[in-house]
């Protein structure tokens, strides 16, 4: 593969006097669909909020576009700004859907976003309900929302934090195929936490799994599923993995 978009060596995570995780080495690669899977308090919503840059890491250095940060220096806005979160209960703000989606434009002094909001509501299905309330949407209309105020801002990355946990079929394939159209079509990395191995079947191009607060493994995702080389893995992927 090409130099990792992302590279973290030796990063840990502190909460308190106890390490919620660390990752020896975990590499994520520009214009992937990386699923991060593994049983609920293992460190993958932390995870989420290091490569977003959301908290620093205790110890270790991630690199992110070839530049390395250790926890210790502020992360500049602009790095900052190429990595978006979609996260599993999306804050709405009281307002319509497509002053939802604007909003994040609006923050960095964009106010001539109409039609790239309106765009991005034809991609996500919710052109009929621009006027509407965000707050008064279903569950699978509001994460279309959020993730529709997420790729208007065209990050590089891309980071879904259970995205369709709890929604009915419908909304969960509509969500997969914008998440999928937005990997093809503009190379968007992705980065993607569920509890649905069948969700990472279908999406991801590699998967990693943690344990603990550890990788056990990161393979292709036939490899991963089809011939694990740890012994958990296999289990995992068995439902044999009591959790």
């Amino acid at each position: 593969m090409n130099t990792p978009l992302y590279h973290l060596q030796q990063v840990e995570k502190v909460y308190d006097g106890r390490s919620v995780l660390h990752i020896e080495e975990l590499s994520v690669y520009a214009g992937e669909i990386l699923a991060l899977v593994g049983p609920s308090g293992v460190g993958k919503s932390t995870l989420l909020r290091l490569l977003n840059f959301l908290e620093r890491p205790t110890r270790g250095s991630i690199t992110f576009r070839g530049r390395k940060f250790d926890g210790q220096e502020e992360v500049p806005l602009a790095e900052r700004r190429r990595a978006t979160t979609v996260f599993q209960r999306p804050f709405l703000l009281n307002r319509s859907v497509r002053a939802n989606v604007a909003y994040g434009l609006r923050l960095r002094g964009q106010y001539d976003g109409e039609q790239q909001v309106a765009d991005v509501l034809q991609r996500v299905g919710l052109q009929d309900v621009a006027d509407q309330n965000a707050r008064t949407l279903s569950g699978g209309e509001a994460q279309r929302v959020a993730l529709a105020r997420a790729i208007i801002l065209q990050p590089d990355v891309l980071l879904l934090d259970e995205p369709t946990a709890n929604l009915d079929p419908y909304n969960v394939n509509l969500i997969e195929n914008i998440v999928r159209q937005m990997n093809e079509t503009q190379q968007m990395t992705i980065v993607l936490v569920t509890h649905n191995v069948f969700q990472a079947r279908r999406l991801a191009h590699r998967v990693t799994l943690l344990l603990n607060g550890r990788v056990i493994e990161t393979a292709p995702t036939e490899t991963f599923f089809n011939t694990p080389h740890d012994a958990r893995t296999a289990a995992f992927v068995r439902g044999d993995m009591v959790y």
